[in-house]
């Protein structure tokens, strides 16, 4: 999130102000919104240091207390309660501190006159343009409570597929990070105490020994460098990965990669259609739910063929010709669109694929596992195993010369 200086031009004459936001589009996004059109938006330079940037960032609240507190806001609004009660409950009662004090700001601005979605717009940290604009779509159709209850469930099924993705991960993180340590542990304590001894006993050494022995050399004496280089390195790759050219790249190489790919492709494909068909249902107009649901797609592939797919839109093409032409797209999800868009149902098929691919995610995670187990157990066996043979060999050739 960065801050943004704007001057914009209204009915009533020319305002400059601050506004908060990713990017320069999205300020100018939420200005039109506002019925503002921005003349100049610049970008300031933080005016705070690491404790503002940390108070910035802990401004989003856990899928899960976003969700609550959704639902329970779409209870009140059914229930009949005024919306600035309802936003004084949750107030007073959201389990996130966030939400809190967040949503104390909000009913201050409804109640100052203020419509729902302007005041919820003033923090994309914490309520994202999909939130925002669904509200703004629910109060404009006079069904604010189905479009929470809408929005409530597409948090829930959206967080739970970031665990699925996440419990994907946990396995091999942690099956590398202890073997790098056991490694590490060895080269630096166990294989000097045989460096030692095999320095007393004065024998040529066989070459794996050799090796084994060089590699614990270079790594007691290194080891700070070593550490360095891999924190580098891993730092560099995030650094690149937040270009655009590196963003593209890396996406585009995982889209690639055996079984990963797969599963990267269908997380997007479930992301992609849930996000939409939300969007769609609520009835937020099908470019700006374009525009939202490719900013929010996770993928640098999938948010181009996005984009690609609004200008062909613009241009009066059906949705679901450009994502033919999207290899990230498969033909049954073009062809459920099709069909969706001829039928006036597009929503509804939206949520269909969604569901359908939710539970193919579930199937690619049980494969990647299926597959990672053993060949984390081979990489380690022959890691772990080449080490202690390599220790072993001089003892072996000591026993055979003794007999």
């Amino acid at each position: 999130m960065s801050v943004f200086a704007y001057r914009g031009r209204t009915a009533s004459g020319i305002i400059t102000g601050e506004v908060e936001a990713d990017d320069r589009m999205t300020v100018v996004a939420q200005l039109r919104a506002k019925g503002v059109v921005a003349t100049a938006v610049r970008e300031r330079a933080p005016r705070f240091g690491a404790l503002g940037s940390w108070r910035t960032r802990r401004r989003k609240a856990k899928d899960k207390h976003l969700a609550i507190y959704t639902r329970q806001f779409s209870t009140m609004i059914d229930a009949g309660l005024p919306i600035v009660q309802c936003l004084t409950i949750l107030s007073e009662q959201s389990e996130s501190k966030v939400l809190r004090t967040v949503t104390n700001g909000i009913a201050r601005d409804v109640e100052g006159g203020s419509t729902l979605a302007d005041a919820y717009r003033k923090h994309p940290r914490t309520f994202q343009d999909l939130y925002v604009n669904m509200l703004q779509a629910g109060e404009a159709a006079g069904i604010l409570d189905i479009v929470l209850q809408r929005l409530a469930t597409y948090i829930e099924k959206a967080a739970s597929l970031k665990r699925k993705v996440k419990s994907a991960m946990v396995y091999p993180s942690t099956i590398i990070s202890v073997a790098v340590l056991v490694i590490i542990f060895m080269m630096t304590f166990v294989i000097p105490t045989f460096a030692t001894m095999f320095a007393q006993l004065g024998a040529d050494l066989p070459l794996p020994t050799a090796i084994v022995l060089a590699m614990s050399e270079f790594t007691r004496r290194y080891i700070l460098l070593i550490v360095a280089a891999l924190t580098g390195f891993v730092f560099g790759v995030r650094a690149f990965y937040r270009t655009d050219r590196g963003s593209q790249i890396i996406d585009r190489l995982m889209l690639k990669i055996p079984v990963v790919g797969t599963l990267v492709q269908k997380v997007a494909v479930a992301r992609f259609t849930r996000t939409l068909g939300t969007l769609v249902a609520a009835g937020v107009p099908i470019l700006e739910g374009l525009r939202i649901t490719a900013r929010s797609a996770g993928n640098r592939v999938v948010e181009a063929s996005v984009m690609q797919a609004r200008e062909a839109v613009t241009a009066g093409r059906p949705l679901s010709e450009p994502l033919r032409t999207a290899p990230v797209f498969p033909p049954m999800v073009t062809h459920m669109i099709s069909v969706g868009e001829s039928t006036g149902s597009l929503d509804q098929m939206l949520s269909k694929i969604a569901d359908f691919y939710d539970d193919e995610v579930d199937s690619a995670v049980s494969a990647l596992m299926s597959l990672l187990e053993p060949v984390m157990i081979v990489i380690l066996g022959v890691i772990i195993g080449g080490l202690v043979v390599a220790l072993y060999l001089p003892i072996f050739k000591i026993v055979t010369l003794i007999k």
